[in-house]
């Protein structure tokens, strides 16, 4: 009997830091509520597997986005404007086959940056194609090119408000950062992209109200 109560009791630690990792097929109640543009939008699915009101752990499967190359600059506006205005004109038609494409959200954005206050950061810029483009070949173009994302499996992620800026990127990314220290996922994130980072942003320049940003740090 205490032989059979130490295997169960195994069995239940075993499971329990499966769960933790993201690795059990639980998936926990969000804190974060579906943005409200992916109720009218399409938006890439993911599953949760981990809430609490500083962050959330989720799981995504590797989909097709369109993705301009690396874009060099001192400013995330300055690159992400080059960048989506690339993007943009892609799905307004500017392909090989002069389809007009929806527009989905988020606007994803990767960053490494710079290793010095003058030197350049590098962000490139991803837009999440239809589910009609997901089996067959999407429309092609000299500006932008298809790409399968995420690299990784799971991210910690981070929300606030507002307009994404220069000037409030870096702290929500420490905030991030430091509120992961000390968890499951810590040493998984240590082994992942340096000091890169993702950033998602779910409205358009001229939504005020109730914006919806992300900061992702990815890991498997």
């Amino acid at each position: 009997m205490m032989g059979s109560g130490r295997r169960a009791l195994g069995l239940l630690l075993a499971f329990s830091l499966a769960v933790a990792l993201g690795l059990g097929s639980a998936a926990a109640t969000p804190v974060y509520r579906i943005p409200d543009n992916c109720k009218r939008l399409e938006c890439p699915s993911y599953t949760v597997v981990h809430s609490q009101a500083d962050f959330e752990i989720r799981r995504y499967q590797s989909v097709l986005w369109m993705s301009t190359p690396p874009l060099n600059s001192t400013s995330y506006t300055d690159a992400t404007g080059r960048g989506f205005s690339m993007l943009f004109s892609y799905i307004q038609g500017k392909n090989s086959k002069g389809a007009v494409i929806e527009m989905t959200a988020p606007v994803m954005v990767d960053v490494e940056p710079s290793t010095g206050p003058f030197c350049n950061s590098s962000f490139a810029v991803h837009l999440y194609m239809p589910k009609q483009y997901q089996q067959g070949k999407p429309p092609l173009s000299s500006e932008v090119i298809p790409t399968r994302l995420p690299v990784h499996r799971y991210a910690a992620v981070r929300r606030f408000g507002g307009f994404m800026n220069d000037s409030n990127i870096a702290p929500q990314v420490s905030l991030l950062r430091t509120s992961l220290k000390g968890s499951p996922w810590q040493a998984s994130l240590a082994k992942t992209r340096g000091d890169g980072y993702t950033l998602a942003g779910y409205n358009s320049p001229f939504e005020y109200k109730n914006r919806v940003n992300e900061v992702l740090l990815w890991f498997d």
